[in-house]
């Protein structure tokens, strides 16, 4: 059962995972790079995911292709959307709601590994109203 405690704990873990992947790695690489060898972090400490997990979206009761693919969905309940880029934009913000959104997921985390300290600068969590509608 999903429900804040859960939710918390598992931000925690890949966070944690990320500051592995970073510390390791540095900042300055291609996000595909990042994305390759965080995998392996989930992989490492048995964190479910799905990687490029295709959204779909309901349009008027028909289904449609997105071609939208969420960089990693971590245990069905949170979406990881990686960046590695000078500044996050209003539009990476937006990107990562949205996809909330249409994966009907209560948090998303959005990872900027060109930083110098992911928790500091490099990490933004997001909440929606399902989030508030759970158990603590």
């Amino acid at each position: 059962m999903i429900n804040k405690t859960f939710l918390n704990n598992l931000e925690y873990k890949i966070t944690g995972a990320c500051i592995e992947v970073h510390k390791l790695l540095g900042p300055g690489l291609l996000e595909s790079v990042y994305q390759k060898c965080l995998i392996r972090e989930l992989q490492l400490q048995n964190i479910k995911y799905s990687a490029e997990e295709h959204i779909t979206i309901s349009y008027k009761d028909i289904l449609l292709d997105s071609e939208l693919r969420a960089d990693l969905f971590i245990e069905n309940c949170i979406v990881l959307e990686l960046k590695s880029v000078e500044r996050i934009l209003p539009i990476h913000e937006a990107q990562i709601l949205t996809y909330m959104k249409l994966l009907n997921v209560p948090k998303g985390l959005l990872i900027n590994f060109n930083c110098t300290n992911i928790v500091q600068n490099g990490k933004r969590a997001f909440v929606n109203e399902l989030m508030y509608n759970l158990n603590p």
